[in-house]
């Protein structure tokens, strides 16, 4: 989708830290950190947000779930906690119209959040 960043940031036009990818998904580290371990997960296609997923992105949105626990692992958070954070539309606090799972970590969390 033109204009959208993490599309960007996935064809290698912006530059961003990867923490993982792959010929799904891809995941690298939030510019705006809002905790210690901040990685954002996006899949490769451009979905606005989780109202604009089907029935056929199920696997895909699967997926995204299983690179966070991996990725939770490597970064030492599994262990200690973390949280995943997916949000839909501008009163949930989305600013970038390309779904993206937030993996929060290295930290204490307190509920209820925000």
């Amino acid at each position: 989708m033109e204009g959208c960043v993490f599309c960007r940031i996935v064809a290698k036009e912006v530059q961003s830290k990867i923490a993982y990818e792959d010929e799904e998904v891809v995941a690298f580290h939030d510019v705006n950190p809002q905790a210690p371990v901040h990685i954002l997960i996006v899949p490769r296609k451009h979905i606005p947000t989780l109202n604009d997923a089907v029935d056929e992105d199920q696997a895909l949105l699967g997926k995204m779930m299983l690179v966070a626990q991996k990725l939770a692992r490597e970064l030492s958070v599994a262990d200690s906690g973390y949280r995943l954070v997916l949000n839909t539309n501008r009163g949930a606090g989305q600013s970038v119209f390309h779904i993206h799972l937030h993996l929060l970590g290295g930290r204490l969390f307190h509920w209820p959040p925000g």
